[in-house]
């Protein structure tokens, strides 16, 4: 008899999944979220494009992009390149990082209502943002304490809570009591403050992207593109906490860390996102679950969460810069006014409260 050496047996990539690479190292990728992500970067590209044309005065849709490289009418280029760009890619970034804390924050605390705004994230920064502005006017001070503020907010919400994971709607109404304190305290640091120096701590209290600080919009960007892999990776063994501890424990997991590592992507995240533009209300909200209706129940969809916050926000924008032109509406006014009655629905249907 002769002797055969045995072939490895081939493995199959589930239904609706793509396997890419060779024997042990491999990645499976979702057929359907890819191609939501696909279609939501598209029309992200087409909302940037149409955000850079529109404006009290308008620039051709085919023009927008040789401007943005500098070629093309002097008046275009200064339109799209000194006065639009800048305002959309703070936009973009805004979006993205609040799409991400969004998305974490829900799968964490298996409850669509946990994000950003409900669990004190936001209001933390913001209240910490205040405060360097009222009492140590820098140029740095409020991207950093703004991320003081949210990861204080995190860790209050968490401590008095006892966590998040199983605690997911303990966690909730803790935050908002956080939440309610902070924004208290924000609101006393502004009656009590000079006159001018409330002026200039107001912005940070309405989400807004006119006239943003070139380096608060660079520190968010780069914070989006070192969390957001991280996130994608995380994103795969939060899906796992749907199950029991001790079955994710005998899976090789450690369940503490892969929580604490969500919070601290969040709370990086939204604390960015407010130290840039101030808070924008329901983007964590709607976001999210954009990305969850295109990209279906079987992952975490980082990705396409990042993609809708930035369509979301650059949309929102736009509508505040025309709706109403010459007037601008803020866009965390804009955001809130659209994303309120979704959050009522929310409030009153029971039944989707719970991440499946």
């Amino acid at each position: 008899m002769t002797a055969h050496a045995a072939r490895p047996a081939t493995v199959t990539a589930p239904p609706g999944t793509w396997r890419l690479g060779r024997r042990r190292w491999s990645v499976l990728i979702d057929r359907r979220a890819l191609v939501a992500a696909t279609v939501l970067g598209g029309l992200l590209l087409l909302a940037v494009a149409v955000s850079l044309a529109l404006g009290t005065a308008r620039v051709e849709l085919t023009s927008t992009l040789p401007a943005v490289v500098g070629v093309g009418e002097p008046r275009d280029v200064l339109l799209v390149q000194r006065l639009r760009l800048p305002r959309v890619a703070a936009g973009v970034a805004v979006g993205a990082a609040l799409g991400i804390a969004g998305v974490l924050l829900q799968t964490l605390a298996r409850n669509r209502l946990a994000t950003p705004d409900t669990v004190g994230l936001n209001d933390g920064a913001t209240a910490f943002a205040v405060a360097s502005v009222v009492a140590v006017p820098t140029t740095l001070a409020p991207s950093a304490f703004a991320l003081v503020g949210s990861a204080t907010a995190a860790a209050l919400a968490l401590g008095l809570s006892g966590g998040a994971g199983r605690r997911g709607y303990r966690f909730l109404v803790v935050g908002l009591g956080v939440g309610a304190a902070l924004g208290a305290l924000t609101q006393l640091m502004l009656a009590r403050a000079a006159i001018d120096d409330a002026n200039r701590a107001l912005p940070w209290t309405v989400g807004s992207l006119n006239s943003r600080a070139p380096l608060a919009v660079a520190i968010l960007a780069v914070g989006v593109a070192v969390v957001l892999p991280l996130a994608v990776l995380l994103g795969r063994r939060l899906h796992l906490l749907r199950l029991a501890d001790p079955v994710v424990l005998a899976l090789g997991q450690r369940v503490s860390r892969i929580r604490l590592a969500a919070i601290g992507a969040a709370v990086t995240t939204a604390g960015l996102s407010v130290a840039t533009a101030g808070p924008l209300g329901l983007v964590a909200l709607l976001a999210p679950e954009i990305a969850r209706k295109a990209a279906g129940p079987r992952n975490v969809p980082v990705v396409g969460a990042a993609l809708a916050g930035a369509l979301v926000v650059v949309l929102a924008d736009l509508l505040g810069r025309t709706v109403a032109a010459p007037v601008e509406l803020p866009v965390g006014i804009v955001t809130a006014v659209v994303g309120g009655p979704y959050l009522l629905w929310l409030l009153l249907t029971t039944r989707t409260r719970r991440i499946p």
